[in-house]
């Protein structure tokens, strides 16, 4: 009778862990991306054929005053959808760093970002700058590349024994991870990605404190205070139960360029294709 028991419970399902999983937080980041680049690719081309620029550059309070009394719908709902896409790229970063630390092949996943980062270019450009090609500002995907490629630099250093003894051995490390964090985070700045440098950090912040879930919160919470919005990203990361839910691994790579060309394809449409967002 107890075997047949045990039995039982073994072929019962496992239970669910409080929480949610990883794939409802990335769907959280994908809309609040989405609202984000909906604001800045359509609505942050009108702003720029309104006489935004002109008049916040005029120094002039009346101007502006009078500008935001003509156009004040269009430009809070830009800042209110600017806004809630802050929380999406804090969130990329912790699944980044949740990533890097289950996958079986990190040189895979490395090359996997880096394609995508190619292929997001020309959308990107398209989207934001009105060009097939601009190399003044690149797309996120290749901070995530840079982020990621910190993070194997810093496994292999912390894996590596460097000198004899224990202090130098410690202290060599710590050279040489200060280093490959001012590499990336240096490559992001000359290449002007989505972050740039800021980013490379903020990721790597997530990934130093990632054995402890709390202290991981609250320096992403540290990190992202620049963005008056992006702290909230960390209440969804919160409640993450460490299971990734939905196969959607490929989703969000294809996601990323459509939506930005998709995007972009309405502004045409509106007859503002050509207009550069900044």
């Amino acid at each position: 009778m107890d075997s047949i028991q045990l039995n039982r419970q073994a072929a019962l399902p496992a239970a669910k862990k409080k929480g949610i999983t990883g794939s409802t937080i990335k769907i959280i980041a994908i809309v609040s991306m989405l609202i984000d680049h909906v604001g800045a690719g359509i609505l942050g081309r009108y702003l720029m054929t309104s006489g935004f620029m002109g008049a916040m550059t005029t120094g002039d309070l009346n101007t502006v005053m009078q500008w935001l009394t003509e156009n004040g719908t269009l430009y809070y709902t830009y800042t209110v959808m600017r806004m809630i896409g802050r929380l999406g790229f804090p969130i990329f970063c912790f699944l980044l760093v949740e990533g890097f630390q289950r996958t079986h092949d990190a040189k895979k996943y490395a090359l996997r970002l880096g394609i995508f980062a190619l292929v997001s270019e020309i959308p990107f450009d398209l989207c934001f700058k009105g060009k097939i090609v601009d190399l003044s500002y690149q797309n996120v995907f290749f901070t995530l590349f840079l982020g990621l490629l910190t993070m194997i630099a810093f496994d292999w250093i912390a894996r590596k024994e460097w000198a004899a003894g224990d202090k130098l051995n410690k202290a060599v490390k710590i050279i040489f991870s200060a280093a490959a964090l001012a590499v990336g985070a240096g490559v992001a700045h000359f290449m002007k990605t989505d972050y740039a440098a800021t980013g490379v950090l903020c990721i790597m912040a997530l990934y130093v404190f990632r054995k402890k879930k709390p202290l991981q919160i609250a320096a992403g919470c540290v990190a992202f205070l620049w963005e008056v919005t992006a702290p909230l990203a960390f209440i969804p990361i919160g409640f993450y139960n460490g299971e990734r839910g939905l196969k959607m691994k490929y989703f969000f790579y294809a996601f990323y360029p459509v939506h930005l060309l998709l995007i972009w394809l309405v502004s045409v449409l509106l007859g503002l294709g050509w207009v550069a967002v900044a």
